[in-house]
Protein backbone atom coordinates (compact mmCIF):
# COMPACT_ATOMS: atom_id res chain seq x y z
CA UNK A 1 0.00 0.00 0.00
CA UNK A 2 1.45 3.14 1.08
CA UNK A 3 5.65 3.10 -0.28
CA UNK A 4 8.28 3.86 2.23
CA UNK A 5 11.84 4.07 1.23
CA UNK A 6 13.98 3.09 4.54
CA UNK A 7 17.07 4.66 5.34
CA UNK A 8 18.54 3.41 8.10
CA UNK A 9 21.75 5.75 9.11
CA UNK A 10 24.17 3.93 11.47
CA UNK A 11 26.36 6.82 13.07
CA UNK A 12 29.90 5.61 14.70
CA UNK A 13 31.59 6.75 16.60
CA UNK A 14 35.60 6.11 16.81
CA UNK A 15 37.87 6.13 19.59
CA UNK A 16 41.78 5.71 19.31
CA UNK A 17 42.95 2.92 20.82
CA UNK A 18 46.59 0.95 21.39
CA UNK A 19 47.57 -0.90 18.69
CA UNK A 20 48.39 -3.30 20.34
CA UNK A 21 44.77 -4.36 21.64
CA UNK A 22 43.85 -7.60 21.09
CA UNK A 23 40.57 -6.94 17.97
CA UNK A 24 37.68 -9.19 20.00
CA UNK A 25 35.91 -10.92 16.64
CA UNK A 26 34.27 -13.14 18.56
CA UNK A 27 30.62 -14.28 18.20
CA UNK A 28 30.23 -11.33 15.14
CA UNK A 29 26.69 -13.39 13.62
CA UNK A 30 26.68 -12.85 9.80
CA UNK A 31 30.17 -11.73 9.24
CA UNK A 32 30.44 -12.92 5.63
CA UNK A 33 26.74 -13.33 5.10
CA UNK A 34 24.41 -15.94 7.29
CA UNK A 35 24.55 -19.57 6.38
CA UNK A 36 22.38 -22.44 6.90
CA UNK A 37 21.61 -25.83 5.45
CA UNK A 38 18.69 -25.41 2.93
CA UNK A 39 15.52 -27.17 3.84
CA UNK A 40 12.68 -28.50 1.54
CA UNK A 41 11.38 -25.07 1.43
CA UNK A 42 14.52 -23.29 1.12
CA UNK A 43 14.67 -25.44 -2.35
CA UNK A 44 11.05 -24.99 -3.12
CA UNK A 45 11.11 -21.25 -3.25
CA UNK A 46 13.98 -21.31 -5.47
CA UNK A 47 12.28 -23.61 -7.65
CA UNK A 48 9.08 -22.79 -7.83
CA UNK A 49 9.28 -18.77 -7.61
CA UNK A 50 13.33 -17.18 -7.76
CA UNK A 51 15.10 -19.01 -10.68
CA UNK A 52 11.77 -18.96 -12.91
CA UNK A 53 11.05 -15.43 -12.53
CA UNK A 54 14.11 -13.98 -10.57
CA UNK A 55 12.11 -13.29 -7.44
CA UNK A 56 14.01 -13.56 -4.34
CA UNK A 57 11.32 -14.35 -0.56
CA UNK A 58 13.60 -13.85 2.61
CA UNK A 59 10.96 -15.39 5.10
CA UNK A 60 14.40 -16.03 7.48
CA UNK A 61 13.90 -13.18 10.37
CA UNK A 62 15.87 -10.09 9.62
CA UNK A 63 14.24 -7.04 11.69
CA UNK A 64 16.38 -4.19 9.74
CA UNK A 65 14.54 -5.72 5.92
CA UNK A 66 11.16 -4.13 8.17
CA UNK A 67 10.35 -1.31 10.98
CA UNK A 68 12.97 -1.49 13.59
CA UNK A 69 10.97 0.43 15.89
CA UNK A 70 8.14 -1.38 15.51
CA UNK A 71 6.72 -5.14 17.13
CA UNK A 72 6.68 -7.32 14.39
CA UNK A 73 6.82 -11.08 14.66
CA UNK A 74 8.57 -13.56 12.46
CA UNK A 75 6.50 -15.85 9.83
CA UNK A 76 5.46 -19.29 10.41
CA UNK A 77 7.24 -21.82 8.06
CA UNK A 78 4.39 -23.84 7.59
CA UNK A 79 2.64 -20.91 6.18
CA UNK A 80 5.52 -20.07 3.45
CA UNK A 81 4.32 -22.16 0.83
CA UNK A 82 0.73 -22.23 0.90
CA UNK A 83 1.17 -18.23 0.67
CA UNK A 84 3.63 -18.51 -2.13
CA UNK A 85 1.74 -20.70 -3.96
CA UNK A 86 -1.18 -18.86 -3.48
CA UNK A 87 0.76 -15.82 -5.11
CA UNK A 88 1.79 -17.22 -8.08
CA UNK A 89 -1.77 -18.79 -9.16
CA UNK A 90 -3.37 -15.26 -8.23
CA UNK A 91 -0.77 -12.78 -9.45
CA UNK A 92 2.18 -14.42 -11.70
CA UNK A 93 -0.13 -16.73 -13.71
CA UNK A 94 -2.46 -14.45 -15.08
CA UNK A 95 0.12 -11.51 -15.86
CA UNK A 96 2.10 -14.29 -17.59
CA UNK A 97 -0.96 -15.49 -19.68
CA UNK A 98 -1.93 -11.72 -20.79
CA UNK A 99 0.92 -10.11 -20.35
CA UNK A 100 3.97 -12.58 -20.93
CA UNK A 101 6.91 -14.00 -19.25
CA UNK A 102 9.46 -11.52 -20.81
CA UNK A 103 7.26 -8.36 -19.67
CA UNK A 104 6.38 -10.22 -15.93
CA UNK A 105 10.12 -10.74 -15.22
CA UNK A 106 11.17 -7.43 -16.78
CA UNK A 107 8.82 -5.31 -14.15
CA UNK A 108 7.74 -7.66 -11.28
CA UNK A 109 9.57 -6.58 -8.18
CA UNK A 110 12.85 -8.78 -7.42
CA UNK A 111 12.70 -9.26 -3.32
CA UNK A 112 9.74 -10.26 -1.20
CA UNK A 113 10.23 -10.15 2.74
CA UNK A 114 7.66 -12.19 4.60
CA UNK A 115 6.68 -11.22 8.23
CA UNK A 116 4.10 -12.83 10.58
CA UNK A 117 2.31 -9.73 11.87
CA UNK A 118 0.64 -6.30 10.42
CA UNK A 119 2.97 -3.79 11.37
CA UNK A 120 0.85 -0.87 13.87
CA UNK A 121 1.35 2.93 13.29
CA UNK A 122 0.74 5.26 15.94
CA UNK A 123 -2.34 6.80 13.90
CA UNK A 124 -4.05 3.64 14.83
CA UNK A 125 -3.95 2.57 10.78
CA UNK A 126 -2.27 -0.34 10.12
CA UNK A 127 0.57 -1.39 7.54
CA UNK A 128 -0.45 -4.85 5.40
CA UNK A 129 2.62 -4.01 2.68
CA UNK A 130 5.07 -1.97 1.77
CA UNK A 131 7.23 -1.20 -1.12
CA UNK A 132 10.71 0.43 -2.26
CA UNK A 133 11.37 1.88 -4.97
CA UNK A 134 10.12 -0.98 -7.33
CA UNK A 135 12.26 -3.60 -6.15
CA UNK A 136 11.25 -5.05 -2.65
CA UNK A 137 7.83 -5.74 -1.19
CA UNK A 138 6.86 -6.63 2.21
CA UNK A 139 4.02 -8.55 2.99
CA UNK A 140 3.15 -8.83 6.64
CA UNK A 141 0.50 -10.68 8.48
CA UNK A 142 0.87 -14.16 6.89
CA UNK A 143 0.12 -15.99 9.93
CA UNK A 144 -3.08 -15.47 9.69
CA UNK A 145 -3.60 -16.61 6.31
CA UNK A 146 -5.91 -19.77 5.34
CA UNK A 147 -7.58 -20.79 2.60
CA UNK A 148 -10.42 -23.22 1.60
CA UNK A 149 -8.10 -26.17 1.95
CA UNK A 150 -6.78 -25.22 5.31
CA UNK A 151 -8.42 -27.10 8.27
CA UNK A 152 -10.85 -24.58 10.07
CA UNK A 153 -11.04 -22.16 7.00
CA UNK A 154 -14.36 -20.24 6.80
CA UNK A 155 -15.29 -17.53 4.40
CA UNK A 156 -14.90 -14.74 6.80
CA UNK A 157 -10.96 -16.09 6.91
CA UNK A 158 -10.49 -15.06 3.21
CA UNK A 159 -10.09 -11.20 4.26
CA UNK A 160 -6.94 -11.52 5.20
CA UNK A 161 -5.73 -13.58 1.91
CA UNK A 162 -7.47 -10.34 0.08
CA UNK A 163 -5.42 -7.90 1.36
CA UNK A 164 -2.19 -9.34 0.66
CA UNK A 165 -3.45 -9.73 -2.94
CA UNK A 166 -4.98 -5.81 -3.23
CA UNK A 167 -1.30 -4.86 -1.60
CA UNK A 168 0.64 -6.91 -3.83
CA UNK A 169 -1.22 -5.72 -7.17
CA UNK A 170 -1.20 -2.29 -5.71
CA UNK A 171 2.51 -2.09 -5.85
CA UNK A 172 2.63 -3.56 -8.98
CA UNK A 173 0.43 -1.05 -9.94
CA UNK A 174 2.41 1.69 -8.92
CA UNK A 175 5.76 -0.57 -10.41
CA UNK A 176 3.86 -0.06 -14.18
CA UNK A 177 2.57 3.88 -13.44
CA UNK A 178 6.49 4.13 -12.53
CA UNK A 179 7.55 3.36 -15.82
CA UNK A 180 4.96 4.36 -18.20
CA UNK A 181 2.93 7.04 -16.51
CA UNK A 182 -0.99 6.65 -16.02
CA UNK A 183 -3.00 8.75 -18.76
CA UNK A 184 -3.49 12.72 -17.46
CA UNK A 185 -6.96 12.29 -17.84
CA UNK A 186 -7.26 9.97 -14.73
CA UNK A 187 -5.90 12.82 -12.22
CA UNK A 188 -8.62 14.85 -13.66
CA UNK A 189 -11.34 13.07 -12.73
CA UNK A 190 -11.10 13.74 -8.96
CA UNK A 191 -9.28 16.71 -9.12
CA UNK A 192 -9.78 18.76 -5.97
CA UNK A 193 -11.39 16.23 -3.99
CA UNK A 194 -8.09 14.48 -2.48
CA UNK A 195 -7.07 15.07 1.05
CA UNK A 196 -4.51 13.83 3.45
CA UNK A 197 -7.46 13.35 6.02
CA UNK A 198 -8.11 10.21 4.16
CA UNK A 199 -7.34 8.26 7.29
CA UNK A 200 -10.49 9.65 9.13
CA UNK A 201 -12.96 8.25 6.17
CA UNK A 202 -14.65 4.76 5.55
CA UNK A 203 -14.94 3.21 2.15
CA UNK A 204 -18.75 3.75 1.68
CA UNK A 205 -17.54 7.85 2.15
CA UNK A 206 -15.16 7.54 -0.17
CA UNK A 207 -17.49 5.55 -3.11
CA UNK A 208 -20.10 8.91 -2.53
CA UNK A 209 -17.28 11.15 -4.02
CA UNK A 210 -15.99 8.76 -6.47
CA UNK A 211 -13.03 6.95 -5.05
CA UNK A 212 -13.02 3.16 -4.81
CA UNK A 213 -11.01 2.85 -1.10
CA UNK A 214 -10.64 5.97 1.56
CA UNK A 215 -7.53 5.20 1.06
CA UNK A 216 -7.33 6.60 -2.94
CA UNK A 217 -8.18 9.79 -1.52
CA UNK A 218 -4.60 10.42 -0.39
CA UNK A 219 -3.32 11.42 -3.88
CA UNK A 220 -3.95 10.72 -7.43
CA UNK A 221 -1.35 7.96 -7.86
CA UNK A 222 -2.73 6.02 -5.24
CA UNK A 223 -6.36 7.00 -6.36
CA UNK A 224 -5.00 4.82 -10.00
CA UNK A 225 -3.19 1.53 -7.76
CA UNK A 226 -6.10 1.62 -5.74
CA UNK A 227 -8.42 1.41 -8.71
CA UNK A 228 -6.23 -1.17 -10.62
CA UNK A 229 -6.27 -3.31 -7.15
CA UNK A 230 -9.42 -3.22 -6.15
CA UNK A 231 -10.80 -4.43 -9.91
CA UNK A 232 -8.54 -6.96 -10.52
CA UNK A 233 -9.33 -8.91 -6.97
CA UNK A 234 -13.27 -8.24 -7.00
CA UNK A 235 -13.70 -8.91 -10.63
CA UNK A 236 -15.31 -7.36 -12.77
CA UNK A 237 -19.03 -8.19 -11.54
CA UNK A 238 -17.91 -7.75 -8.12
CA UNK A 239 -16.41 -4.43 -8.91
CA UNK A 240 -19.68 -3.05 -10.67
CA UNK A 241 -21.68 -4.02 -7.93
CA UNK A 242 -19.61 -1.71 -5.52
CA UNK A 243 -20.18 1.56 -8.24
CA UNK A 244 -24.38 0.11 -8.49
CA UNK A 245 -24.56 0.36 -4.32
CA UNK A 246 -23.65 3.94 -3.99
CA UNK A 247 -26.55 5.31 -2.62
CA UNK A 248 -26.73 8.98 -1.04
CA UNK A 249 -25.08 12.65 -1.67
CA UNK A 250 -21.31 12.45 0.12
CA UNK A 251 -20.66 15.55 2.72
CA UNK A 252 -18.74 17.00 -0.50
CA UNK A 253 -22.13 17.58 -2.64
CA UNK A 254 -21.33 14.71 -4.54
CA UNK A 255 -24.34 13.03 -5.67
CA UNK A 256 -24.67 9.08 -6.14
CA UNK A 257 -25.15 9.43 -10.16
CA UNK A 258 -21.32 11.82 -9.99
CA UNK A 259 -19.98 9.28 -8.14
CA UNK A 260 -20.87 6.54 -9.98
CA UNK A 261 -19.38 8.63 -13.29
CA UNK A 262 -16.51 9.04 -12.02
CA UNK A 263 -15.70 5.68 -10.75
CA UNK A 264 -16.84 4.25 -14.23
CA UNK A 265 -14.60 7.20 -16.20
CA UNK A 266 -11.85 5.58 -13.97
CA UNK A 267 -12.50 2.37 -15.41
CA UNK A 268 -12.32 3.17 -18.73
CA UNK A 269 -8.66 5.21 -18.70
CA UNK A 270 -7.54 2.08 -16.52
CA UNK A 271 -8.76 -0.66 -19.23
CA UNK A 272 -6.93 1.63 -22.24
CA UNK A 273 -4.04 2.26 -20.20
CA UNK A 274 -3.27 -1.43 -19.73
CA UNK A 275 -3.71 -2.11 -23.65
CA UNK A 276 -1.82 1.13 -25.04
CA UNK A 277 0.77 0.95 -22.50
CA UNK A 278 1.35 -2.62 -21.98
CA UNK A 279 -1.05 -4.20 -24.97
CA UNK A 280 -3.05 -6.03 -22.19
CA UNK A 281 -6.77 -6.78 -22.48
CA UNK A 282 -7.50 -5.54 -18.90
CA UNK A 283 -10.54 -7.75 -18.32
CA UNK A 284 -9.50 -10.84 -19.30
CA UNK A 285 -6.62 -9.94 -16.92
CA UNK A 286 -9.28 -9.30 -14.43
CA UNK A 287 -11.06 -12.03 -15.21
CA UNK A 288 -8.56 -14.78 -14.75
CA UNK A 289 -7.27 -13.48 -11.46
CA UNK A 290 -10.68 -13.49 -10.00
CA UNK A 291 -11.38 -17.04 -11.29
CA UNK A 292 -8.34 -17.81 -9.48
CA UNK A 293 -9.14 -15.99 -6.22
CA UNK A 294 -12.59 -18.19 -6.33
CA UNK A 295 -10.89 -21.39 -6.58
CA UNK A 296 -8.59 -20.29 -3.23
CA UNK A 297 -10.81 -18.95 -1.08
CA UNK A 298 -14.58 -19.87 -2.17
Amino acid sequence: MKQFLVIVVLLLTLASCDREDPLNVDDIPGLGGDTWVKSDLDHWLFDSITQPYNIAVKYKWDQFELEINKTIVPPKEEKIIPVMRTIKKVWIDPYLAEGGKVFFNKYSPKFFVLAGSASWNLDGSITLGTAEGGRKVVIYQLNEYLNKTMPGYTPKDSAVAKQMFHVIEHEFAHILDQNIRRPIEFDAVSAGFYTADWINTWDAEARRDGFITAYALSKNSEDFAEMISIMLIEGKSGFDHIVNSITGTSIRGTTPEVAKERLRQKEALVVNYFKKAWDIDFYSLQSRKRAAIVSELY
